[in-house]
């Protein structure tokens, strides 16, 4: 493996999730999973419930979803100490919170505290403030992240194309984007390159909104701006395909995508998980909690141990930005 290769992939997980045959114990009782989503169904989903029905043993499902309407805890909440499941997934960062609290403020009244609970699909649960670090969280809690670090991702766009200065939209209202934004800053003041961020603008009811994306991507542009970062940013991600990528692009400024979703939206290149593969190793996980009857509290929160490394050819083309040689044998390509 080059260099360039050791430096993009990255060791994070560990072995291979176990697919062997379950051996069932005679009437045994379906497992309850109260899972709680952010914006609909995903590819993380289908993988967490294909990996739990491998293993062949009878689970019972209840799903439901925020819909981005943070009004709706406490209803959750309620159903949740009302129908007391095994186990409650949270899907991202700010159901998880609203459900667990951050580790330094959970109030026992409102959160879950005596249900185990798996998140996934959380950008930085440590600088979210989900736990304290990632060997353990110490609390009936345990999960999944998906996205690279931030400065795995950074030395990705720099092997590409060197920089001074990345801009960065993001959702004043989402956690995970103002941990991410933070990091990249902090790694920006370490290594010597500025980031140009620009929030999102935000309604009379606190909503953020897509319009004026065109002026902030100019103001980027016009700072000197050499890459437009897509970090994991819900409403960022629902808004890249159509409106942000192609103005970003029109405007020179290429894009890094954070997660497979928005590489899938057009971005130029990205460091990513595959959603269906980190939903299979949430089900591993769920699985080690309800049929090995292993703690949330000491269980580490793990990732994937390899992400892709995508280029988009096309975008490359039009935006005359061909990757470096080097990278020929180590980035997987796509139209």
């Amino acid at each position: 493996m080059n260099r360039l290769r050791r430096k993009l992939c990255l060791g994070l997980a560990g072995a291979a999730l176990p697919w062997c045959a379950p051996v069932l114990a005679a009437g045994e009782r379906a497992k309850r999973i109260y899972i709680i989503t952010f914006r609909g169904r995903t590819q993380v989903e289908q993988g967490f419930r294909a990996y739990l029905a491998s293993q062949g043993r009878p689970l019972e499902y209840i799903e439901r979803d925020l819909n981005r309407d943070s009004s709706r805890f406490p209803a959750l909440l309620e159903e949740i100490r009302r129908l007391r499941p095994d186990l409650v997934l949270t899907w991202g960062t700010t159901v998880t919170e609203g459900i667990v609290g951050r580790y330094d403020a959970v109030d026992p009244r409102v959160h879950i505290t005596d249900i185990p609970v798996l998140f996934t699909l959380v950008a930085a649960p440590v600088s979210a403030g989900l736990v304290p670090s990632l060997s353990a969280s110490g609390r009936n809690l345990t999960g999944v992240y998906h996205v690279a670090s931030t400065e795995s991702q950074v030395r990705a766009m720099g092997a590409y194309r060197r920089f001074r200065r990345v801009g960065v939209l993001y959702t004043p209202t989402e956690n995970n984007s103002l941990a991410i934004l933070r990091e990249l800053q902090q790694i920006g003041a370490s290594q010597g390159f500025q980031v140009e961020a620009r929030p999102f603008r935000l309604d009379g009811a606190g909503r953020p909104v897509i319009d004026g994306v065109a002026r902030l991507l100019g103001e980027m542009k016009a700072a000197g701006a050499e890459w437009l970062y897509l970090s994991p940013d819900s409403f960022l991600g629902a808004h890249c395909k159509e409106v942000v990528i192609p103005l970003a692009h029109g405007l020179g400024l290429p894009t890094f995508a954070s997660t497979e979703q928005i590489m899938e939206a057009g971005a130029l290149a990205g460091l990513i998980s595959r959603y269906h593969s980190i939903g299979q190793f949430t089900g591993y996980k769920a699985a080690q909690i309800l049929f090995a009857g292993q703690a949330p509290s000491r269980m580490p929160i793990e990732t994937l141990s390899r992400y892709s490394f995508l280029i988009r050819m096309a975008v490359a083309r039009s935006l005359h930005l061909v990757p470096p040689l080097a990278m020929f044998d180590s980035a997987e390509f796509i139209e």
